[in-house]
């Protein structure tokens, strides 16, 4: 048994060696790997966050727009004589 625990012994740096480098560059394999795909979905979550943003500016142009309508229907409708709005007979 000693004598194979000797020959396992000598072959062992030289396997342990192939096998760290072969661990070390999966792990930086995998971390290259990762990081690529982190920034393809952060890229890709700022895109929508701009384009969310430009949506929410448009919508608020629109709603802008909707209470300058409003309000010049509303300044209209009040302008109005009070006869001509109320239905009923005269007093």
């Amino acid at each position: 048994m000693d004598g194979r625990h000797g020959q396992n012994q000598g072959h062992e740096p030289g396997e342990a060696t192939q096998s760290t480098a072969d661990m070390t560059a999966f792990v930086q394999n995998l971390l290259q790997q990762m990081q690529t795909r982190f920034q393809t979905m952060s890229d890709s979550i700022i895109t929508k966050i701009d384009e969310m943003g430009s949506r929410i500016d448009e919508l608020e142009r629109s709603i802008g727009e909707l209470t300058k309508e409003m309000g010049v229907e509303v300044s209209q409708a009040n302008a109005l004589p009070p006869s001509s709005t109320q239905s009923g007979t005269p007093k």
